[in-house]
């Protein structure tokens, strides 16, 4: 007899070991949209998977998770009953729905939700050329970046610097430095070339070969780099002269840029049932206009061809932007709404579900699920395309046309001096080096400078 009840006992103790085990097994609901859930072979992937999976180590539980069959999140349909995730949980068919599911009044009164995971809203994506800074201050300067500015600044000082020893070094500009003036001098070069640059004649100007050669080169610069300078200041402008659009309020008033929704969707919905007269106003433009579109890609489609502005859920327009790196988000949002898990009505995990999802709040591992899995792809590029400034590698042709000429023009200035200084020694029978070296000390010493500042008193008096 104690034999049989302790077999007994030891199958109901098997049974109920069991059937714990099992229980410990939630069935958890999902639906497939990227990135929070994605197909990687035969396994999922994505921000909820990583969510449901810290929140077991959390809790301790097993689950299964499979994606729900009709590819809904939950409404009621015409006979009343709900389809989707939220029809699987109330019907028994899961223990969980994890997803981007919306937490409303509606689903609330047939199944409990947790706390939040994600907060979103409504906001609009439009193209990077129609967004303007705002800054007007230093607009005359976006034409150039700011290394072509002082890519510009070198070459300027380059070339006043290139016509100073020109007119110093070669003897048709100063045939004799102890009885001539020097007309160009260091003051005088600075003038002369910024002349040149403003497309003004600064007389004297020079006579030597040399000195015309890097004046013509600086002429031929300074042309193509004016040119360059309005004809982007003409792009720049005409691409920001929509305004500044940072809000849905600023995208109202205006009626150049189109913008849209997807038709028959949640956002839809929100501006056609608002009493905000902002958004009463933004609908009516967009029932007039026939601006919706079928879904989300089209959406995205219109926006990247330029004057249209999407508007849609912030968190999945973030995506976009991330994907896009010719697309920005407005940080204006409006109507808040929240991500949420669903579980049946009574069930004990959703108490144990909320504190563990507001852990993983405060300890950061939400955030870094969504930086994970909201990564751009724009890292290195996203000031190339929020920029139309031109780079100096953009006009590195002009630079090097004008880095020739004054080379050419200080090597033709030597090749004059030397040729004057051979002359010389023959004259004197002197050797070249020593007349070169001669002539160099002259024209650089202060003496020169003295000799000239003499030659001007004498002519004064």
């Amino acid at each position: 007899m104690k034999v049989c009840l302790a077999l007994c006992f030891s199958a109901v103790a098997l049974t109920a070991f069991i059937t714990t085990a099992d229980a410990k097994e939630l069935l958890v609901t999902t639906i497939k949209e990227e990135p929070y859930v994605m197909s990687r072979g035969s396994e999922l992937e994505g921000y909820c998977v990583d969510l449901i999976e810290q929140l077991s180590k959390k809790l301790g539980f097993q689950y299964k998770l499979h994606l729900v069959k009709d590819s809904r999140y939950g409404a009621i349909d015409s006979k009343g009953n709900w389809n989707g995730m939220i029809g699987e949980i109330v019907r028994g068919e899961a223990d969980l729905a994890v997803a981007p599911l919306t937490l409303t009044a509606r689903r609330e009164q047939f199944v409990d939700m947790t706390a939040p995971f994600m907060q979103t809203g409504l906001s609009f994506i439009l193209h990077k050329d129609i967004v303007s800074d705002g800054d007007s201050a230093f607009s005359l300067l976006s034409p150039f970046s700011t290394d072509t500015w002082v890519g510009v600044l070198i070459a300027f000082l380059m070339t006043v610097l290139c016509i100073f020893l020109v007119s110093r070094i070669s003897p048709s500009e100063w045939a004799e430095p102890g009885k001539d003036e020097q007309h160009f001098t260091l003051l005088h070069s600075i003038w002369y070339i910024t002349g040149a640059f403003t497309l003004q004649g600064a007389g004297p100007h020079p006579r030597a070969l040399s000195g015309r050669v890097i004046s013509a080169i600086w002429w031929i610069s300074a042309l193509l780099l004016l040119a360059s300078y309005f004809g982007n200041l003409h792009t720049t402008q005409h691409s920001n002269s929509h305004g500044f659009i940072t809000s849905f309020e600023d995208l109202a008033k205006q009626d150049v840029i189109d913008y849209g929704t997807i038709d028959g969707g949640s956002t839809m919905s929100f501006f056609k049932t608002s009493t905000n007269p902002v958004h009463q106003r933004m609908y009516q433009h967009m029932e007039r206009m026939k601006s919706f579109v079928p879904n989300l890609e089209e959406g995205v489609r219109r926006t990247r061809e330029g004057n249209f502005a999407f508007i849609g859920e912030a968190v999945s327009l973030d995506l976009i932007v991330a994907r896009n790196c010719d697309l920005t988000r407005s940080q204006d949002i409006i109507s808040m709404k929240a991500y949420t898990i669903a579980a049946p009505q009574g069930s004990q995990m959703v108490k144990n579900l909320t504190i563990a999802i507001l852990q993983l709040s405060e300890s950061g591992e939400l955030t870094y699920l969504r930086d994970k899995w909201w990564a751009s792809s724009c890292i290195g590029s996203d000031e190339a395309h929020s920029s139309k400034a031109l780079q100096p590698q953009d006009l590195r042709s002009i630079f090097l046309l004008l880095g020739l000429g004054l080379c050419v023009g200080m090597l033709l200035s030597l090749l004059e001096l030397l040729s004057r200084a051979r002359e010389s020694a023959k004259d004197s029978k002197k050797s070249c080096c020593s007349e070169l070296t001669s002539e160099l000390n002259q024209r650089f010493s202060s003496n020169g400078s003295s000799a000239e500042a003499n030659t001007s008193d004498q002519n004064k008096v």
